[in-house]
């Protein structure tokens, strides 16, 4: 809205452009990630921790999570999510496009990689352990950087978006 009404004033917005150019590719580079610790994503099993767009709520206008899954179910991958609210929503996008778990473990079940795209309070006390135990192979990326990466990269491979690595 606001790049709109800049150019109705005849201004250019190219900050604001380039702002919302990272916001929309941003989210990708989870799938990125998964692309370079696994190769090609065909028949990868992939969990999604979080739908909604925010905590508490199972809204998922503009969620992030979107355009996530649909770039990995283009890739090939296997796609499990969980969320404690918006699994009713997220099958209103997704129809059975995607597996639902009942649970973070239950999603984290054989994953080859997690992707964490909504920092829920129940998602907060996972531990290394519980990444490790449940997963084929434990790969974590921390969308909301909420888990420490001093301690979650000694025990699986981790990266959180934004961190600059």
């Amino acid at each position: 809205m606001l790049i709109a009404c800049s150019k109705a004033f005849g201004y250019s917005p190219e900050l604001l452009e380039s702002v919302e150019n990272v916001n929309h590719t941003q989210p990708l580079k989870a799938v990125e990630f998964c692309k370079q610790q696994l190769g090609d994503l065909e028949g990868k099993n992939i969990a999604i921790l979080g739908l909604a767009f925010k905590p508490d709520t199972d809204d998922m206008r503009e969620a992030r999570v979107v355009p996530i899954i649909n770039e990995l179910l283009k890739e090939g991958a296997n796609v499990t999510a969980y969320d404690p609210v918006a699994i009713t929503v997220a099958k209103t996008i997704f129809q059975n496009k995607i597996q639902y778990a009942k649970s973070a473990l239950d999603c984290l079940k054989n994953a080859e990689a997690a992707i964490l795209v909504t920092e829920w309070e129940e998602f907060k006390k996972l531990t290394p352990e519980d990444f490790v135990k449940n997963m084929r192979h434990p790969i974590l990326i921390d969308g909301r950087r909420i888990y420490s990466p001093e301690i979650y990269s000694k025990k699986l491979k981790f990266t959180a978006i934004g961190l600059g690595n």
